[in-house]
């Protein structure tokens, strides 16, 4: 097993939720980490109590539905830490709804944040880990990137592109020595089930959270991927709360 002590890693979406919780494992692992997020407030406060905890973090206001400004977020982590060692491309929302409700403005929105947002994230760490001979890119599905059902057909849609793109780029850079990695959770707790803006949705996915297990599960699967030993790359973890059936 490889340490994750010293590693350099970009989290997208670490404001909360799964990437919160990730930089938490990480950062209390020696992992230097570096926290991307709209909300300014939360991934400063987070940076700060990491220090506090004895860790090394930064943060940087990221909205990842532009490159630049994830392009900003990576760069960040060179100029500050001399290197990438991983990048997580986490950011992502759910405000499912059945089509026929011609929710065209969340339907884009979920393009741009949980698809673009992955692309710019690989576009921005690519070149670096290239350069390297090295390097880690996780991106996170979903359960809903491996089946669908009434209400989830753009959000499945948008998991489902994330696992299409990371198979395609996990065969591209295997003469650079580049790890890839999906993550495809079930129902974890997060505020994920906020961006439902459908009232009988929203409904209906918060019955369905009840069953949810805590982020901090997603931060030890990705733990475990990275300890991996270097020859070792983890394609993909599909992971669920042992009550769900979806």
């Amino acid at each position: 097993m490889q340490t994750i002590q010293g590693k350099v890693v970009v989290i997208t979406g670490a404001s909360s939720g799964l990437g919160e919780a990730t930089a938490r494992l990480l950062a209390a692992k020696d992992a230097k980490v570096v926290l991307g997020a709209r909300r300014a407030d939360r991934i400063n406060a987070l940076a700060a109590d990491i220090k506090i905890q004895g860790g090394e973090a930064i943060a940087k206001v990221t909205d990842v539905t532009k490159l630049a400004e994830v392009q900003a977020l990576v760069d960040l982590a060179v100029k500050t830490y001399g290197r990438l060692d991983v990048i997580i491309n986490n950011a992502g929302l759910m405000p499912s709804s059945l089509l026929s409700l011609l929710k065209v403005e969340d339907w884009e929105r979920m393009i741009d944040v949980n698809l673009k947002g992955v692309l710019y994230g690989i576009a921005a760490a690519l070149p670096i880990m290239q350069t390297q001979k090295s390097g880690h890119i996780i991106n996170v599905s979903s359960v809903s990137g491996h089946k669908v059902s009434p209400g989830t057909a753009v959000y499945a849609a948008t998991k489902h592109a994330v696992r299409v793109i990371s198979e395609g780029l996990r065969q591209e850079v295997t003469p650079f020595n580049i790890r890839t990695t999906i993550l495809s959770p079930g129902a974890v707790a997060t505020e994920l089930p906020d961006s439902v803006t459908d009232g009988p949705t929203a409904q209906g996915i918060k019955e369905f959270y009840k069953i949810a297990i805590p982020a901090e599960s997603f931060a030890r699967m990705v733990a475990f991927a990275i300890e991996q030993p270097e020859d070792v790359n983890v394609n993909e973890i599909l992971f669920r709360p042992t009550a769900q059936e979806y």
